[in-house]
């Protein structure tokens, strides 16, 4: 008999397998990887050490977890300006925008004179089941008063937003009722649409103006789509102006709308990440409908991948001004505490093979951020001349020369409008003046505005009363010094605004858009490309006959069939293009 196979030698002979593999195992990861991991546990050791030395012996005592916390985001603005890290606590909100729901009250509400006044009730929401009315100022919550200093947007989220089923007592004064009326509200999922305007311009152009790119986007899209082909639209004028971007996914399922078979989308790569390519599958159903996108300095991210996309195919023409410039990819990284860590893992190319990513410093935050302010300084928001970028050229599908290293180029510039702009109007708007003056008209004026049901509806009761003579009392009363010269100059401004408040608070951000598209240079300028069939920019104008082929093409395809329905941050100088609400959603 063999002693070597005897069972008392192999628990031996198994042990020198291990520990002769564990040796082999560390030679081949030394020698043929670079150390790497060798490297990064050496330096994980390094802050482990760091943090029990700091644990042991400094001089006071320090909440080793919190330090954590603060030095996760120093580590990442080392690497670029969109790494991030969310706590806990932070991340459930800044994910409702992409979820397309939260759990709440379902209300749109603002902070006035330290109370809480509700602005909106939300159609189907549990708070109109209760009989809660825009108007109402929220003065107490679970039988707690709750107005003066501690009011804030922060706070009152958090107390009226909760689990599903959960309930809040609230507390209401109502404008010409003595006595303080109680509700209790059972939370519930409140939606957040990222499509927020969706209306024709004119018999045959559709209107669809896209706030953000969340889980809901693509079907919201299709919903869109459906109800201008109801409407009979022939062409369609999409506005990402302020869209900050969100998933990419959408972003991609509606370039894919408009794209024939086998265009490329857009491809990402990174260092870690090899090249993959988004190619359209030749399904859309809009594939030579006539398109215009919007796009201005907040155009960032996912929004920029769809206006790259349509730019780049020659596919529709590109107005405004340049976008924001971000070109890079981040996976969400979830830990087991539920923060979330957001890593750049590549970046992203548009098809012609341009990165719009700005250029950046890692760690000069204050730099990158002040971008929109330089190009301000630059003359670019009102002279395309003034536009610079450090990007190469690059040519699109039909030949056109585009560029990339810093935002899209509109193929079309529309400087900002500053007809009529006066330091009277810049202090009124940058005080928040002009809101709450709107926010006040409307409930001084709210039994007589419930009859307005359309927008002509509420222009017409508006223009019988000088509302910017009034908003100059208004606002002397608030001291903001009267300046009736200043006043008759900003005149059609102050009217835009305030308008433009009033009716969002009564009809909607639907509704305030159509108000504002009205008189908007991107929007007209958008209706002229489409009237002068100019929205594929490779193509030359084609002959009368011609034209009649491509619009009857247009028309044919623009029939949809039966479709089943089932997230940087820019600012905005001087003033917006169109007016956004100070308001929050709970």
């Amino acid at each position: 008999m063999n002693k070597i196979n005897s069972p008392r030698f192999v628990p031996l002979v198994v042990a020198i397998g291990i520990v002769f593999g564990i040796l082999i195992g560390s030679f081949y990861a030394n020698h043929y990887s670079g150390n790497r991991l060798n490297i990064i546990n050496t330096s994980s050791n390094k802050i482990n050490d760091l943090l029990h030395i700091i644990d042991a012996q400094y001089v006071d005592k320090v909440n080793i977890s919190d330090l954590v916390e603060k030095a996760m985001p120093q580590i990442l603005r080392e690497l670029d300006p969109h790494s991030t890290y969310t706590t806990a606590k932070d991340v459930e909100a800044s994910m409702e925008e992409l979820k397309g729901s939260f759990s709440g009250i379902g209300v749109q509400f603002t902070i006035y004179d330290d109370t809480v006044r509700v602005i909106r009730v939300l159609p189907g929401g549990p708070s109109e089941d209760v009989g809660l009315m825009a108007g109402d100022r929220i003065v107490a919550v679970d039988g707690k008063a709750y107005t003066g200093k501690v009011v804030t947007d922060t706070t009152t989220m958090k107390l009226l937003k909760g689990p599903a089923e959960s309930s809040v007592r609230l507390g209401v004064m109502r404008p010409g009722t003595e006595e303080r009326l109680d509700f209790t509200i059972v939370r519930g999922d409140v939606p957040v649409k990222s499509i927020d305007a969706v209306y024709m311009l004119d018999k045959t152009t559709g209107y669809i103006r896209i706030t953000n790119f969340g889980e809901t986007t693509y079907s919201e899209f299709l919903a869109a789509l459906a109800r201008l082909n109801h409407d009979g639209f022939r062409s369609l004028v999409l506005d990402l102006r302020g869209n900050l971007g969100g998933y990419m996914a959408p972003a991609v399922q509606i370039a894919n709308e408009f794209l024939p078979k086998g265009r490329l989308i857009l491809y990402t790569e990174g260092h870690r990440s090899p090249r993959k390519e988004y190619m359209s599958d030749g399904r859309g159903t809009y594939q030579s409908l006539p398109l215009v996108v919007l796009i201005d300095e907040g155009t960032a991210s996912a929004s920029e991948i769809l206006a790259g996309a349509v730019q780049d195919n020659d596919r529709g023409t590109v107005v405004g001004r340049r976008s924001f410039g971000k070109g890079l990819v981040q996976e969400p990284i979830e830990f087991s505490d539920g923060s979330m860590l957001r890593l750049t893992i590549a970046r992203y190319y548009t098809p012609s093979g341009r990165c719009l990513q700005k250029p950046y410093v890692p760690g000069d935050e204050e730099a990158y951020e002040n971008d929109l302010f330089e190009r301000a300084v630059h003359g670019e928001y009102f002279s395309r001349d003034s536009i610079k970028t450090e990007g190469k050229a690059y040519k699109t599908v039909g030949g056109r020369t585009v560029y990339g290293g810093g935002g899209i180029i509109p193929d079309i510039f529309i400087p900002r409008d500053t007809l009529g702009m006066t330091s009277y109007f810049k202090e009124a708007y940058l005080r928040g003046l002009l809101y709450l003056f709107a926010c006040d008209f409307v409930d001084d004026h709210r039994p007589d505005l419930r009859n307005c049901a359309t927008v002509d509806d509420v222009v017409a009761y508006l223009d019988r009363r000088d509302v910017p003579q009034a908003f100059a009392a208004y606002g002397e009363r608030h001291g903001l010094k009267r300046r009736n010269l200043m006043l008759r100059t900003s005149y059609d401004l102050f009217v835009n605004y305030i308008y433009g408040y009033i009716v969002d608070q009564l009809l909607g951000e639907a509704a305030s858009a159509e108000y504002i598209n009205r008189t908007d240079p991107a929007v007209q300028q958008a209706l002229d490309v489409i009237r002068e069939r100019r929205t594929f920019p490779a193509q030359e104008k084609p002959a009368p006959k011609q034209q009649a082929q491509a619009f009857g093409a247009a028309l044919r395809l623009s029939r949809p069939t039966p479709v089943i329905l089932s997230w940087v941050s820019p600012f905005r100088i001087i003033c917006p293009s169109y007016p956004r609400q100070r308001s929050a959603v709970s």
